[in-house]
């Protein structure tokens, strides 16, 4: 999901610390934020936005395209379901643990009614210069320059060094999609891929995975057609078979989403893989020629 400049975003949890904190950041860099939802506290403002008892309020009293949900794990469901049926064009759920079933709830839910979703457990999005939705550091340009590199990864963590590496190393990022890491997510690697691959100003995009999974062999069938250069850097190159690394999702079964069948399908679409993250600004003057 690419959120751009012109999209009304609301704020679920605006009250909240994180909430708060995160909203004053968005709105300092330029994010446009309309309004916020706690139902126990409408009526009043709160980081210069008024806020209202529900999604569905804020439709009606304000409008609004995207909902950023700051909310507990065990509240995502009613929360996303209420920004769901108030009829917004997408949700960035930056909350992690939440229940499975919910999340198969959420996200049936959102297909029914044509709703990206980007996560759980996601770190955000953001187009350099214009917005950003979650908590990543947009405002410091030695990681957020604007320039024409699409960066799409499960980790937060590992997504901002790629896009450090990337412009130190005398480029910029079009736009960076943090697509979570959790088993079930909304906006897989081949989603984002497409999108960014779609984006005007994007010329070449870096994929930042991990073991476990398919979705970047899934992204690899898609690649093989593309005409933009790819390069990819894949984490968990070390670990053993079975193995359940850091994020929830990164778990091998037999030989599925193993570093091996993800690098072999990457390398086989025509992208270039990366063994180390600091290789990503090499790899892109070098390799692939742009």
């Amino acid at each position: 999901m690419i959120v751009r400049k012109t999209d009304r975003i609301i704020i679920q949890g605006i009250t909240g610390k994180q909430g708060t904190f995160w909203t004053e950041r968005m709105q300092e860099y330029g994010s446009n934020i309309v309004g916020g939802v706690n139902p126990k506290k409408p009526g009043i403002v709160h980081c210069g936005v008024p806020v209202v008892e529900s999604a569905k309020s804020a439709q009606e009293d304000i409008g609004f395209d995207i909902s950023v949900l700051f909310i507990p794990p065990l509240g995502v469901k009613d929360a996303a379901l209420d920004a769901i049926h108030a009829g917004a064009k997408g949700l960035v759920i930056l909350t992690e643990h939440v229940p499975v079933k919910d999340v198969m709830y959420v996200l049936s839910a959102a297909r029914e009614r044509g709703v990206k979703v980007l996560g759980p457990n996601t770190a955000g999005t953001v187009t350099p210069q214009e917005c950003f939705c979650g908590f990543m550091p947009a405002f410091n340009e030695k990681i957020f320059l604007k320039g024409s590199v699409g960066v799409v990864s499960r980790s937060g963590s590992l997504g901002t060094l790629v896009c450090l590496n990337i412009v130190q190393s005398g480029f910029g990022i079009s736009a960076f999609i943090g697509i979570g890491g959790d088993p079930i997510i909304g906006t897989t690697t081949l989603d984002a891929v497409k999108e960014l691959y779609e984006f005007e100003t994007t010329d070449a995009i870096v994929i930042v995975g991990e073991i476990g999974g398919d979705m970047e062999e899934r992204a690899a069938d898609y690649i093989a057609n593309l005409s933009k250069p790819i390069c990819a850097f894949i984490a968990g190159a070390a670990a053993p078979k079975g193995k359940k690394m850091g994020h929830a999702g990164a778990i091998v079964m037999g030989n599925k989403g193993t570093y091996i069948s993800k690098k072999r399908s990457l390398e086989k679409a025509g992208a270039f893989v990366m063994s180390t993250p600091d290789q990503v600004g090499a790899t892109l003057k070098e390799h692939l020629k742009v």
